[in-house]
């Protein structure tokens, strides 16, 4: 018995439901083909989509000068949805939908936390996912709070296109600098304000001076920074673009190093602007000699989805089950995946193509049975791609004259050197094509039609008796519908029985989903003996039995029950394939389901460079944490690799708990196709939503200091510590797409590749000692154990940067490197005070392996060698009535470190948590 999990050889070319897949292009110095959708589930107001076109257009004039007029914003595309009432400058889409948006606009990820934020799990210098949006803040309900929209926009513009990082620290608002004093976190340091605490309640409020806490010598926790609101500073825009005066990015004369922010952690205490001058948008450019035109808007309202399947009847169907392989995959996408409402119209081809029925409505099961009826049954003759794909123009042209964001869903087994000859026309078109290749032989004009248009292409092979058709036709959800209207995949696996007949497992039906919720078995030979149970242990029965197709289905009518569904498969020949798929709803419109979406970085790559894995799960746009996710990668010829992926901010993943889940893929065995399919299960007792905001967040305004008064906004909405976060069982699958992997020798090294980069490493000063954590990195990259490390100390954070070697080194002889993502500690001792100018100690690591492979140095930790004295403008008088006396801190005290002979005693090593990840499925 062996394990498929129903996905062997499934190949989708398609990163899908993840909006990566931009259409964003750089033309001129203008940014063209931006999309920006208006979420469906957002009330009808007509002033989003004014309030929309102010806010790129003043974003324009502020990223030209910006960026030293080099970029502007030329065309965007506003997807309007298709619940708003009808309007004359409203067109259709052609290939513009939801899965390619770069702008959201949706309501807020938590109720009341209206911050503009970018979704960004990647690394410096990589580009993000999109940027979200409030109704609420794109109407100026929350201007005060986060500033003039088109600034704001510019902001979230250089997370999403550059992928550089906020300037500002939430969790690290403060930090000791150089000075001895306490400094706010911010970019450029010349922003000029006043630290202080600030708290209103029942219409009184308190302002006084900031404390410095006994632990962290850093102000307390409600202490604030109060900007000027009348500054002469012009950078940074990634601190604060509200500022008047604020006009430019921090650049390397202007950048402040010391400050504890998000882009001298990511971006290795590189500026904002040596980030972006340093990409393929701004090497591909030079400076405009005339300011640019306004943008151009295009009002594109979402219509009914129209699709039309062409289907290859050719002779070659006949072999290895083909024909029978499409009929499953196509019913089951006619049964369960198009969504009502849609139409849906079919054509088959061989060397000549047939228009078996024009678009009917999907309304109820009766338009479905209609359709099945229409399957091909038989298979015979040549194979005409262009015939097949024109008679679906002519077909969706009956109904849409223009064709703008029709689908067509071609299946074949071969190629057609003529297919070359309409992909002209294919583009013209307006429509999307999304191609299913089974078999090897995939056309290579065909794969160009569904790139150019937008579309996703997917490989099968005929060989694997699984349900790998049945995954690329689930996969092709519609890129408009609401969420609550998409088919999602709680399970697809299957079984190749030998010598045990039997298939037993279990399905969890959680209470987001169990609308429309659909049980699919297929076999290879005979009918198998099929029993399946609800929570409450009742029999479920007639299921359809389709002989002729070889598969069975049952549809729960209603709301399926919650928990956990039993089944039961008997295999009727020696040896058989059975496979299972189960499919549901959400059950409620207004709950979101939990959703799993998967993909690789990139879908080519050459030998030896890694790859990252990605899943992400939701429930809404809230992330879903402590779910054990599996990833299976599959080469062409079968082989598996299986991937724990983690969401510990650790090697592949960027962030800590921000529901992204991530490991690194090295394990290539040949050269062509990788397939990529992910499991997730949460349990009551682990799984949990994310409450905490979300990263890359614009700043909260808190106020600012007009002529020496603080005026202060309203506190920013906290989050209920009672809510209740916690998740029951659930269980989700996804196809992830697929990647080419090219020039792999056929006899290399087993070791090619060294440590990942310790990107977690941490320190702090207790007494006499300095104690270090990070997580452990692997041999190759994020597997295995290291050999050993390296840790060297400077006085410099970029003497550490960029002489690491030169560096003076921790003797790390007692210092054993544990299994990959354990918990590391290790504690030493500086001694030789001498040197009164050095104020911190600069922290990093390299790994080493076996192969005497080197990792890249880490981040950069850092501890401060004395006590912070108290601010001047901190003592100020106060403007409030009732200000709270400053208490009385420490002297500083002068204990600067001579970096050049310190003495280091190593303390000791030890292990905080010991996690050895297994890799099972």
């Amino acid at each position: 018995m062996w394990l498929l999990r129903g996905f062997v050889s499934l190949l989708v070319l398609c990163l899908l439901h993840w909006s990566n897949s931009s259409f964003i292009r750089l033309n001129n110095n203008g940014f063209e083909d931006i999309i920006i959708v208006i979420d469906p589930s957002v009330p009808e107001d007509e002033k989003i989509i004014e309030q929309i076109q102010d806010m790129v257009t003043t974003a324009s004039t502020y990223l030209f000068e910006a960026t030293e007029r080099r970029f502007f914003f030329k065309n965007v595309s506003i997807l309007i949805p298709e619940n708003w009432k009808e309007n004359p400058q409203y067109k259709r889409p052609k290939h513009e939908n939801y899965k390619h948006a770069d702008v959201i606009v949706a309501p807020p990820m938590l109720p009341g936390r209206d911050e503009p934020y970018t979704k960004q799990f990647t690394e410096c210098g990589e580009k993000g996912e999109h940027i979200h949006f409030t109704p609420d803040f794109l109407l100026g309900k929350k201007q005060n709070e986060y500033g003039p929209p088109g600034r704001l926009f510019v902001h979230e513009w250089a997370h999403l296109r550059w992928g550089v990082f906020d300037e500002y620290n939430e969790d690290q608002p403060f930090y000791r600098a150089k000075s001895k004093k306490i400094e706010a976190t911010r970019c450029s340091a010349g922003i000029s304000g006043i630290n202080r605490v600030h708290k209103c309640q029942g219409g009184s409020c308190i302002t006084r001076t900031c404390r410095i806490d006994s632990k962290t010598k850093l102000y307390e926790k409600d202490c604030q920074f109060f900007p000027d609101k009348v500054q002469t500073e012009k950078a940074s825009i990634m601190f604060t673009q509200n500022i008047d005066s604020v006009v430019e990015f921090c650049n390397e004369k202007t950048h402040n190093q010391e400050a504890p922010s998000l882009q001298n952690k990511k971006c290795n205490f590189r500026s904002t602007w040596e980030v972006i001058s340093g990409s393929e948008d701004f090497n591909n450019t030079i400076p405009m000699v005339t300011p640019p035109p306004p943008p151009v808007f295009s009002l594109l309202k979402i219509s009914q989805r129209i699709v039309c399947l062409v289907l290859d009847k050719s002779e070659s169907m006949a072999s290895y089950d083909r024909l029978n392989q499409m009929n499953q995959a196509a019913k089951h996408f006619l049964l369960q995946i198009v969504e009502n409402g849609s139409w849906v119209g079919m054509v088959h081809f061989d060397s000549t193509a047939t228009i078996v029925n024009k678009p009917i409505q999907i309304i109820s099961s009766d338009e479905r049975n209609t359709l099945l009826a229409w399957l091909p049954t038989y298979a015979w003759g040549g194979t005409s791609i262009c015939s097949g794909i024109k008679s679906a123009f002519q077909v969706i042209g009956e109904l849409c004259p223009h064709l703008d964001g029709s689908e067509v869903v071609l299946l074949t087994d071969g190629e057609d050197h003529t297919a070359s000859s309409c992909i002209d026309e294919v583009k013209q078109s307006g429509a999307i094509v999304h191609f299913i290749a089974l078999g090897t032989a995939a056309d290579e004009a065909v794969i160009e039609m569904s790139k150019i248009t937008g579309g996703c292409h997917f490989y099968a092979s005929d060989k694997a008796q699984n349900n790998g058709l049945i995954d690329a036709f689930g996969a092709l959800t519609s890129g408009n519908t609401e969420l609550s209207q998409k088919s999602l995949q709680l399970e697809s696996k299957g079984l190749t029985l030998n010598s045990n007949p039997w298939m037993n497992d279990t399905v969890i039906i959680d209470s987001t989903v169990g609308k429309d919720t659909f049980f699919l078995i297929t076999w290879n030979s005979l009918p198998p003996s099929i029993s399946l149970w609800d929570p409450n242990g009742t029999i479920m029965e007639n299921f359809t039995v389709d002989a002729t197709s070889k598969m069975a289905y049952l549809s729960i009518p209603g709301t399926a029950k919650v928990g956990t569904w039993a089944y039961s498969l008997q295999a009727k020949a020696n040896p058989e394939t059975l496979t299972i798929t189960v499919t549901s709803r959400a059950a409620n419109s207004s709950v979101p389901p939990i959703t799993l979406n998967a993909k690789m970085n990139k879908d080519i790559n050459s030998f030896p460079s890694p790859m990252i894995v990605y899943a992400e799960i939701l429930q809404g746009f809230v992330p879903v944490l402590g779910a054990n996710v599996t990833a299976v990668i599959e080469s062409q010829s079968g082989h598996t690799q299986v991937l724990e992926l983690l969401d510990n901010g650790a090697g592949a993943d960027s962030f800590k708990n921000d529901g992204v889940y991530s490991r690194y893929f090295t394990a290539y065995t040949e050269n062509g196709s990788y397939s990529l399919k992910v499991w997730a299960h949460g349990r009551a007792n682990t799984a949990r939503l994310s409450l905490q905001p979300p990263l890359n967040r614009a700043a909260y305004i808190s106020g600012w200091v007009v002529n020496g008064e603080i005026e202060a906004n309203p506190p920013r909405p906290e989050i209920d510590e009672d809510t209740q976060t916690t998740l029951e069982d659930f269980s989700r699958t996804a196809s992830g797409g697929a990647f080419v992997v090219s020039q792999v020798p056929k006899y290399f090294l087993d070791d090619l590749h060294p440590p990942s980069q310790i990107t977690d490493l941490d320190a702090t000063l207790q007494e006499d000692e300095i104690i270090l954590t990070w997580t452990a990195p692997g041999d190759n990259f994020d597997v295995g154990k290291a050999q050993h490390y390296i840790i060297k100390i400077s006085g410099s954070i970029l003497d550490l940067r960029d002489s690491f070697d030169d560096a003076l080194q921790v003797n790390t002889t007692d210092l054993s490197p544990k299994e990959a993502n354990s918990k590391e500690i290790f504690a030493f001792k500086p001694g030789n005070i001498s040197e009164e100018n050095t104020t911190h100690i600069f922290i990093a690591i390299k790994s080493i392996d076996k192969s005497n492979l080197t990792s890249k140095v880490s981040n950069i930790a850092q501890v401060a060698l004395f006590t912070p004295q108290a601010n001047p403008d901190d003592t100020y008088p106060t403007p409030t009535p009732t200000p709270t006396p400053t208490p009385t801190t420490d002297k500083s005290h002068n204990s600067g470190v001579n970096i050049s002979t310190l003495v280091l005693s190593v303390i000791g090593s030890i292990v905080i948590v010991n996690i050895i990840l297994s890799t099972t499925i």
